[in-house]
């Protein structure tokens, strides 16, 4: 039977006192009242107020509870250099209106910890982030959303140059920004949003894509969310809504992900594969020192007119949706706008699909990409734990929080012990 190893508990260097002074320090930050905690930690009001002037000690479950409430980590309130800021308080400075959202609230404090759980299995499996690969870009803040769309459009070009990527499609986008020291995750969040970012001292960066949208959605917010990690990091938080999109941090973010998805030598190669020339008259100079011969190619007509099935092909070339195709082909000058509406309509009315059938062009499977943080992070929780770095307890509670049952865990865990003692020589036991 596999031994149920003890963690470590951390020593508290700080008075009773201190504790309750950071612990209203933390929740009056988040703007939350002693009443809402009480509700939230199934506690009496007076035992908060209590704890709070440090009139009553606090055990390691309670406060284990209330750093989750207030987006924290446990072990920031029994350091020494306690920070008074931290994430989720930069997220509420800059989104005050995100405190009247309690799903979005719910989802951040989610998000939070999933990246300090995601931290520390790395670190307890020995696989630790090199923060020096992350490059910076000394950017200032865009004036215009004209300076913001060049701002993202010069950053994904260095960004890809930088990596040695070329005019190549993206293969995994999240993996891409793993290489990269940023931690990814898919959390079930607000319709409204498609991702954020989190940046804490013990964490690093740390990005989430929307798990309810699609795995190609999902694409483009792990791109836009890169960008936010590349140039405003130092605000510690960013989330990203679609009520919000106009602002202008969001639209260089969103022109960043469409170039580096689709550079545009990249996009003009292929449609020059697809006999679809780059747009406007085609005409060479040819000068001999003494005069120049014009020549020019004009196509016939209508055989540059872009059509579904090219658009369908473009998308799958890159990975990105149709309509992010469309528009990077309307940005680049294949479409007029009127041609744009044209084949968006055709997209809002099936079109595409049916291009993709009569094509047979595989698509990915968003129920299967749905779930690949969840098997990256148990993979992680289970190796920890054959390794006896985490306790069967703390197991369980890594798998309620990406919503796997108990019951799908114990059958695995029964068949690695087994594993461990038939690897040892040791009798082999039943159960766990």
């Amino acid at each position: 039977m596999k031994p149920d190893v003890p963690q470590k508990e951390l020593p508290m260097s700080i008075s009773q006192h201190e504790l309750g002074r950071r612990l209203r320090t933390a929740r009056e930050a988040c703007h939350i009242t002693q009443e809402d905690v009480a509700h939230h930690v199934h506690m009496s009001r007076s035992s908060i107020v209590q704890m709070e002037l440090g009139n009553r000690a606090v055990t390691s479950l309670e406060l284990d509870r209330l750093a989750y409430l207030y987006g924290r980590d446990i072990r920031a309130f029994l350091t020494e250099d306690f920070r008074e800021d931290d994430a989720l308080v930069a997220f509420f400075r800059r989104h005050p209106e995100v405190v009247q959202h309690a799903e979005v609230v719910e989802a951040l404090r989610k998000c939070l910890a999933l990246g300090r759980e995601v931290t520390n299995l790395e670190q307890l499996l020995g696989m630790d982030r090199d923060p020096s690969l992350m490059p910076t870009y000394p950017v200032p803040g865009p004036r215009s959303k004209w300076d913001a769309v060049q701002q993202g459009r010069h950053l994904a070009e260095e960004e890809r140059r930088r990596l040695g990527l070329g005019i190549a499609p993206l293969t995994t986008v999240a993996d891409l920004l793993t290489t990269q020291g940023v931690r990814t995750a898919q959390v079930d969040l607000p319709e409204d949003i498609s991702g954020l970012m989190l940046c804490e001292p013990h964490v690093g960066p740390f990005v989430v894509a929307n798990r309810q949208h699609h795995v190609l959605r999902r694409r483009f917010s792990y791109a836009h969310e890169y960008a936010h990690v590349l140039l405003d990091r130092e605000r510690r938080g960013t989330i990203s809504r679609t009520s919000e999109r106009d602002q202008l941090l969001e639209v260089r973010a969103n022109t960043f992900a469409a170039h580096v998805l689709m550079p545009d030598d990249g996009v003009h190669q292929f449609m020059a594969s697809l006999g679809k020339e780059r747009p406007g008259r085609q005409q060479a100079e040819v000068f001999d020192e003494s005069g120049v011969v014009y020549a020019l190619a004009r196509a016939q007509p209508q055989s540059q007119d872009v059509q579904m099935y090219d658009v369908v092909l473009l998308a799958h070339h890159f990975g990105t949706s149709r309509l992010t195709a469309l528009y990077r082909l309307r940005n680049l000058g294949y479409l007029t706008e009127a041609e744009l509406a044209h084949l968006a309509a055709q997209e809002e009315a099936g079109v595409g699909k049916e291009a993709v059938a009569l094509l047979a062009v595989p698509e990915i499977t968003h129920e299967a990409a749905q779930n690949a943080f969840r098997q990256r992070f148990l993979r992680l929780g289970l190796e920890a734990w054959r390794r006896d770095k985490i306790t069967r307890a703390k197991l369980v509670e890594l798998a309620h929080m990406v919503d796997a049952p108990s019951t799908e865990l114990a059958p695995v865990l029964h068949d690695v012990a087994l594993d461990d003692h038939e690897e040892a020589g040791d009798v082999v036991l039943p159960g766990v």
